[in-house]
């Protein structure tokens, strides 16, 4: 359904045979090592070959040596220690991705994809991600929301749901509760997923790290900078494994793309371009009508409104405020918090880069006219004087061109998301002698990955949203040929430190440097001047 830009539009059992029928089956990923993919990288990068053919120009191409780790095992049931008791705070759409990643997926879904398989390609490359996750040893024993449909829902999923070993879940006591404190009085629960609306996170991780649970909560950490040095001390004194939603640490491209700037292939880089374009309805937050235009559940019989709202502004219950939260500053930090806040991310994981010196950011609202706070269209510039970089971000809710993600060094340039590419510069001099012996074409890419871009199946996803989460690579990743969901990668990383100990990538010291940019990004838009860090007394000024 197309939007309308004056404002939103009016408004039983499975069993394994059925896997066995309808899905190929999954081969089990044997342990690998990064310096063995494809066979295709060498140790000594600075050794360049050519390609050993006749029939084509004899263009050179990098080879990346990776270090040599073991990734990941499965499926197989994980017996370290003992099954690990989680509640989910906030059970709503994002929830049911955390849930899948956590070993549990709706039947009525599994049901639809092994039915599908057997002609989509998409549903097929689905459901293969799901039955090839291990299993984590995991039970949700408690489940929070103020929707009875979430809570209903969920009740299903994690009762009633299906295993990456295609077997039912054999646990049936999960407590439902309305309050999140109640929850967290729940004695037996050792972990808390948190995937709420961005409000409510700081006071509900603070809460949770008081509790003594550890905490896997989905991103923005805050929702104001005084929540924020709240947030990060009180996790910082306690004893909790924290782990904030940002996956893209687990994403192969990205690894690939932080030894190629480790290793200067590319030069010095002084300007990251990193962009973000939408068209559609749902991927401009106007999500409270289905692709019929028709609303979607809830009403104030079945939602508790005064508990949604919290500390927020008392308003009228509101649909699209319930389903698009993410358009109000009251709830959000609009596409700061949404959007720009993946993208710094990904930069962190790239570059290290800290947290920048100053940041300017403009836009407007230029298209819509319902009532929304977050402007549709967005830029940021951050700059990093003493680094000698800077970051351009953009954004349109009114076009879906991809734009992508570009790195540009003194010898290159690298498109980073899904896919990896690398071109040399025309004018480089780190290549200047394989430029003029013609073995580098500057409009050639020297590097990709994965090296057959088919393997990556962008095109068997289904749908605007899911196919640009998969060309940004937020959804998957290939290990080995095989396509890895990397939210599971996220949530094992997080399980695993909670049983054995060890750092996660997104911890309270890392959440901490993701969220300040996003909260400067956002302050400079609302208050319309520049904001910079104060490095020494760690606040924005």
């Amino acid at each position: 359904m197309k939007k309308d830009k004056k404002g939103s539009n009016p408004g039983n059992k499975i069993s394994r045979r059925d896997v066995i029928k309808n899905v190929s089956a999954v081969s089990l990923l044997a342990p690998f090592a990064y310096g063995i993919l494809s066979g295709s990288f060498i140790k000594d990068t600075s050794i360049l070959k050519r390609p050993n053919t006749t029939t084509r120009p004899k263009f050179f191409s990098l080879r990346l040596d990776l270090d040599n780790k073991i990734l990941l095992r499965g499926p197989v049931i994980a017996k370290r220690g003992t099954t690990l008791k989680i509640g989910i705070i906030g059970v709503g759409n994002r929830s049911k991705a955390l849930m899948e990643a956590l070993g549990f997926m709706d039947p009525k879904r599994y049901k639809s994809l092994s039915k599908a398989s057997k002609k989509s390609k998409s549903s097929k490359s689905r459901l293969e991600t799901f039955l090839s996750q291990e299993m984590l040893n995991v039970e949700v024993v408690a489940i929070c929301d103020v929707f009875d449909y979430h809570l209903d829902r969920a009740e299903r999923i994690v009762t009633k749901g299906v295993q990456p070993n295609a077997e039912l879940v054999n646990f049936k006591q999960v407590k439902r509760y309305l309050h999140y404190q109640d929850l967290l009085a729940n004695k037996n629960i050792d972990a808390v997923v948190i995937a709420t609306p961005d409000f409510h996170h700081a006071e509900m991780i603070i809460a949770a790290a008081k509790a003594g649970k550890h905490v896997y909560c989905e991103k923005a950490m805050t929702h104001t900078e005084e929540e924020l040095y709240e947030v990060y001390d009180t996790v910082k004194n306690s004893n909790i494994v924290f782990q904030l939603g940002h996956q893209l640490s687990k994403s192969e491209s990205y690894k690939r793309a932080r030894e190629i700037i480790n290793k200067k292939l590319i030069g010095d880089v002084n300007l990251v371009e990193v962009t973000t374009n939408r068209n559609t309805d749902s991927g401009a937050w106007i999500r409270h009508l289905d692709s019929k235009g028709n609303l979607k559940p809830g009403s104030l019989e079945t939602i508790n409104w005064d508990l949604w709202l919290g500390k927020a502004p008392k308003v009228p219950f509101s649909l699209d405020r319930f389903y698009g939260w993410a358009k109000w500053f009251d709830y959000d930090t609009g596409l700061a918090g949404q959007l720009f806040s993946h993208e710094m991310d990904g930069i962190n994981q790239i570059m290290g880069f800290g947290i920048p010196k100053s940041v300017t950011s403009s836009g407007g609202l230029y298209v819509y006219n319902d009532g929304r706070d977050m402007p549709d269209t967005f830029q940021v510039v951050a700059e990093f004087p003493d680094r000698k970089f800077s970051v351009l971000y953009s954004a349109t809710l009114n076009n879906s061109r991809s734009r992508g993600r570009v790195y540009m060094g003194t010898d290159g340039s690298m498109e980073v998301g899904g896919t990896l590419k690398v071109f040399a510069d025309s004018n480089s001099s780190q290549y200047e002698d394989k430029i003029k012996k013609g073995l580098v074409d500057s409009s050639l890419q020297i590097y990709s990955f994965p090296k057959d871009k088919n393997n990556m199946e962008i095109d068997a996803v289904s749908g605007a949203t899911e196919k640009y989460y998969a060309d940004r690579g937020l959804m998957d990743t290939k290990i080995g040929g095989k396509s890895i969901d990397i939210t599971y990668l996220h949530i094992k990383e997080w399980v695993d430190a909670i049983r054995d100990g060890g750092v996660t990538s997104c911890n309270i010291e890392k959440a901490f440097i993701d969220t300040v940019p996003v909260l400067m990004a956002h302050k400079s838009y609302v208050e319309k001047r520049r904001v910079e860090w104060d490095s020494i007394n760690r606040r924005i000024i």
